[in-house]
């Protein structure tokens, strides 16, 4: 059935009722994860491959409500759809089976004849694609302890639902939130809801939601915008770029309700480039939209008007600032402004403007259709409701995750995360990105909230967490952050600009031996000019990971600066490489694979390393058998 515009509430009540009809008679169902991360390693060709030889078994395969209501669905048929994105990143391509909640992981091409054969046709669970820790095989998703300990809101849907299928958002209950919010509520009544929630911003500035909402609806100048944060620019952090991708009607429906509250006719949804996915998604789930009529002029017939765009980002880190956003939208270059005006009184065109990030609007839909009670049943007083988070870096599962703020940092490396790889010890999580900060051992037990961690000079930020262990050199990481918002500022501010520039300098000179007495009192000087002086929010929070990594390893420093000797061996020019006489066996491959020829010995006869030579590449204690090559 091809889509028709909805002109009513009464007909969009048909309709959505007509779509959950179709999805409760689906049956057997498979989902492949087409998220970004399973498409990398070839999820598509899967998809593809899995439809192919279901079909040459004789079955029919149907790809539901991907273009409308099926007019005549056969519910003996093998559902195939391309969901976004599980979580699970590191266990990819994905593939959920279908009413079992089965769920198999690193699938490849040539795993689908058997998933077929014992899955599809015999109804078995293939157990050597199954998640197996300890000797537990864990056949259901929900019972794999990634998953069965976090509380998904947020990204409820994603991977359980086609991620380009407006129909299947509407069968899970999608745009009940704006069709309330139209009809049900006053600007006043949704405002107040999205106070009484407690919903801060998601961003990383924790800006009460209900509050700037209520500055904008209150604001007589007109037209009034509504924009999308979805620059996403941190190292290791893809969570809105998962929420786009795989539930983008989500987001779409709260930017509308905040449309509706605000006075707003506009909207516009900021993505950078890189997230090429997530905006073909974003497209297609606008365009289905407007073909329907839940995007555009007198929306369900209610008089009120909303209109969508999207913009495509450089790639730039500060244009997740707002005002430099907003300049990048005009067609400006990206750059702050001094503030006040805020965005509420004179944000894009120089216009009221609510904006909020990706993740915040996506929290929209859940608060107007369960209530601000249900959105406070979880979380902590001053920080209620979940908090995606991008678990990266030294720890065994690795993927996205949402927890209810509150949670501590033990729970999430240790009960989700499953601990340190290797056996290594836990030495620091850098939360919030460049601008966040590290927490120790000594924080592990540290509610992650707003108030909690910025007592603790740390922020959440969007949501990024790279774990650490002890093989990691916290003045590098220091130097690694550093890098990147020199590299990403935007040279607008002088203390910012030339600040970050002479504090990496420092890092760099401390990282190759070259530290000398008063470079740690000249970082702090430094960091706390940068704070104090600079023009916008990122460059005040620029100094954060050398200022956490000081407060924390100031010894680490000490001994860069003083010993010339870096622990972890992680600073070639502070260490040197020897061989131990006792493991080595003479077998000469290090001599065979060095660079510069540093290393000479006779054959089975242990070897010596010229460090006036070595240059200190890594290649021979790398390849040694024995492992007789260290740092000293």
């Amino acid at each position: 059935m091809k889509r028709t515009r909805i002109n009513s509430i009464e007909e969009f009540r048909q309709y959505q009722a007509a779509c959950k009809a179709q999805a409760a008679a689906q049956n057997r169902k498979v989902l492949v994860c087409c998220g970004t991360g399973c498409v990398a390693g070839g999820s598509l060709k899967i998809f593809e491959e899995l439809k192919k030889q279901i079909e040459a078994k004789g079955l029919k395969t149907q790809v539901l409500l991907a273009e409308g209501l099926e007019d005549d669905p056969n519910p003996e048929a093998i559902t195939m759809k391309k969901s976004g994105c599980h979580g699970f990143c590191e266990m990819g391509p994905l593939v959920r089976i279908e009413p079992e909640g089965w769920l198999y992981t690193k699938c490849k091409l040539s795993d689908v004849e058997e998933i077929v054969d014992k899955t599809i046709v015999n109804g078995e669970f293939v157990d050597r694609l199954g998640y197996a820790k300890l000797g537990t095989l864990c056949k259901r998703q929900e019972d794999i302890p990634f998953y069965k300990l976090q509380t998904r809101r947020v990204l409820e849907h994603c991977g359980h639902i086609d991620a380009e299928s407006i129909e299947e958002y509407l069968s899970i209950g999608g745009y009940s939130a704006m069709a309330k919010a139209l009809f049900e509520m006053s600007s006043e009544e949704i405002i107040n809801e999205v106070s009484d929630s407690g919903l801060r911003g998601r961003g990383g500035a924790g800006f009460p939601t209900g509050k700037k909402w209520s500055q904008v609806a209150a604001n007589k100048d007109t037209p009034k915008y509504v924009v999308c944060n979805g620059d996403e620019g941190d190292p290791g952090a893809f969570m809105d770029r998962s929420c786009m991708e795989g539930d983008p009607n989500k987001v779409i429906e709260g930017m509308i309700v905040a449309g509706i509250a605000t006075g707003s006719t506009e909207g516009y949804i900021y993505v950078r480039a890189e997230y090429p996915l997530a905006v073909s998604r974003l497209r297609n789930a606008i365009a289905q939209a407007e073909e329907l009529g839940l995007i555009g002029d007198n929306i369900l017939g209610s008089g009120k008007n909303f209109h969508m765009h999207i913009n495509c980002g450089a790639g730039a880190f500060v244009c997740g600032e707002g005002s430099a956003m907003t300049a990048s939208i005009e067609g400006n270059r990206g750059m702050p402004r001094t503030k006040p005006p805020r965005s509420v009184d004179k944000g894009l065109f120089n216009k009221p403007t609510c904006l909020n990030n990706v993740e915040t609007f996506a929290n929209i839909p859940d608060i107007i259709n369960k209530g601000a009670a249900w959105f406070k049943s979880v979380g902590t007083e001053t920080s209620s409701g979940t908090k995606a988070f991008a678990l990266t870096g030294n720890v065994e599962n690795t993927g996205l995750i949402e927890v209810p703020m509150g949670a501590t940092m033990r729970e999430v490396v240790y009960d989700i995360g499953g601990g340190i790889k290797n056996g290594k010890k836990f030495k620091a999580v850098q939360i919030g990105g460049p601008s966040g900060g590290c927490l120790t051992e000594e924080h592990l037990d540290l509610p992650m909230d707003f108030d909690s961690l910025k007592k603790v000079g740390a922020i959440i930020g969007s949501g990024g967490l790279v774990v650490m262990d002890e093989t990691s050199c916290m003045v590098n990481i220091a130097k690694f952050f550093m890098g990147f918002i020199c590299d990403e500022s935007c040279g607008k501010c002088t203390p910012c600009r030339e600040g970050t520039t002479r504090m990496l300098e420092i890092l760099t000179r401390i990282t190759e031996g070259k530290g000398k007495d008063g470079d740690i009192e000249e970082l702090r000087s430094l960091a706390k000019m940068i704070q104090v002086s600079s023009l916008c929010g990122l460059g005040k929070t620029a100094p954060n990971p050398v200022l956490s990594t000081l407060q924390n390893f100031e010894e680490e420093y000490r001994e860069h600066i003083y010993d010339k000797k870096c622990r972890t061996g992680t600073c070639r020019k502070l260490s040197h490489l020897v061989i131990d006489p006792e493991l080595c066996i003479g077998c000469t491959k290090c001599a065979r694979n060095c660079p510069v020829g540093a290393i000479t010995g006779e054959l089975r006869k242990p070897h010596v390393i010229d460090t006036d030579k070595c240059i200190k590449c890594g290649t021979c204690k790398d390849g040694c058998p024995k492992k007789a090559i260290k740092e000293a």
